[in-house]
């Protein structure tokens, strides 16, 4: 039986980290594809997209995309991948033909109705994803400890900015406190930024507790902007995670222009590959 993509990288990150992390930040390697794009062994994370950024397009043409971009790895969202079992062999496949690996799924509006969330938790398990970016209500926990400990599967809480219920770091970091490890933050870098909240001290007080991370940027808590031409400290953000040998998948979210984005996905990338430091 072959491993999952979570375990495979194991050995790669601890021998990474060895290496390269006696400098004072991580270093990391994008490297081009013969025809120019940026590809995704991004050592040691998942570096992939949330497909919500390519929302304008079916699944078939948001997969192709994906490659084109050179990315492998999905946080996908319901218009691409229904919340429907009968749909999960058929998503699978056309994911697996186009390369790319879905490992997240979300965002879930997980509630204290025990059975409703254990079909979100089947549909995950069919899906074969490693974690759920959610919205659960405050009562939703109870529920949630005893599933993440059936299944195994990782909840992150996704934080939606200002005035939501989930947009502060003190505000789900004291509802998970008492709950299973296996419930933990789901860090939208955007959206912290908007509440005026700090993503890298977030990645520092959800360590190990990180089930997902939404990679966009926001200038002066109001304008979503390319990567780099924010307040996102990039270069912080991504040594903190590899310092915790973070394993989930690193999901570049752009949500403006959806109906032509690919450019402006391309300079996030750029962004980000600018942003490791020179090993």
């Amino acid at each position: 039986m072959s491993e999952s993509p979570h375990a495979l990288l194991q050995t790669s990150r601890r021998n990474w980290l060895k290496g390269v992390l006696a400098a004072t930040q991580a270093g990391m390697v994008l490297r081009s594809s013969a025809a120019g794009e940026v590809a995704s062994n991004l050592f040691p994370f998942q570096l992939g997209i949330q497909s919500y950024s390519l929302r304008a397009f079916s699944i078939v043409d948001a997969l192709a995309r994906t490659r084109q971009l050179g990315l492998r790895y999905w946080e996908s969202y319901s218009a691409h991948v229904p919340i429907e079992l009968a749909k999960v062999d058929e998503c699978k496949q056309l994911a697996a033909e186009a390369g790319v690996s879905i490992t997240g799924f979300g965002v879930i509006p997980f509630t204290a109705d025990h059975e409703a969330n254990r079909g979100y938790f089947e549909f995950a398990k069919a899906l074969g994803v490693a974690y759920l970016s959610a919205d659960p209500t405050p009562d939703a926990f109870d529920s949630l400890d005893k599933l993440v400990a059936d299944y195994g599967v990782g909840i992150g809480i996704h934080n939606h900015g200002p005035g939501h219920h989930w947009e502060k770091i003190a505000t789900i970091h004291d509802a998970i406190k008492e709950h299973n490890p296996k419930i933990g933050c789901c860090i939208d870098t955007g959206h912290f930024l908007r509440s005026k909240e700090d993503p890298v001290e977030a990645a520092r007080v959800f360590a190990g507790r990180i089930f997902g991370v939404h990679l966009k940027d926001v200038k002066d808590a109001t304008i979503f902007t390319v990567l780099g031409k924010g307040d996102l400290q990039t270069a912080d953000l991504l040594a903190e995670l590899a310092r915790q040998e973070y394993g989930y998948c690193l999901a570049l979210e752009y949500e403006e222009n959806p109906e032509d984005p690919m450019a402006e996905i391309r300079d996030c990338l750029g962004a980000l590959k600018a942003a490791m430091p020179k090993s």
